[in-house]
């Protein structure tokens, strides 16, 4: 019975050292010898010139949670393409409703000036 996990306690304990390993070789195995420049904070070239806690713009946000909408879009338009054969009329009128519902949104959003950054 326990013959059976045997691949997957194997699966893990690599995983694990996989991990772990590197860590710990670039601890015991690379030189370390901070100094100010390289402790010192890097934004772009230039000295830091606000808090990192600084408040972002909620459009921002938005153009962030748009992204990743239209993105999901793809992320089921590539499986789909792949099996369009084997579903047939079905799978291509169930995501031509799916399309027509998130361009639906895309136009809301259009309309409503979320895509505009000013």
């Amino acid at each position: 019975m326990l013959e059976n996990y045997f691949p997957v306690l194997l699966f893990i304990c690599i995983g694990i050292a996989m991990g772990v390993v590197p860590i710990l070789l670039g601890r015991f195995v690379a030189p370390h010898r901070p100094d100010s420049k390289k402790n010192s904070p890097y934004e772009c070239g230039f000295e830091a010139f606000e808090d990192a806690r600084m408040k972002f713009d909620v459009r921002f946000y938005l153009v962030a949670i748009l992204f990743i909408l239209f993105d999901l879009e793809i992320a089921f338009l590539f499986p789909w393409a792949i099996v369009l054969k084997e579903l047939g009329t079905f799978g291509f009128v169930s995501m031509m409703i799916f399309l027509a519902i998130l361009v639906v949104g895309f136009v809301y959003e259009w309309m409503k000036g979320a895509l505009e950054w000013e």
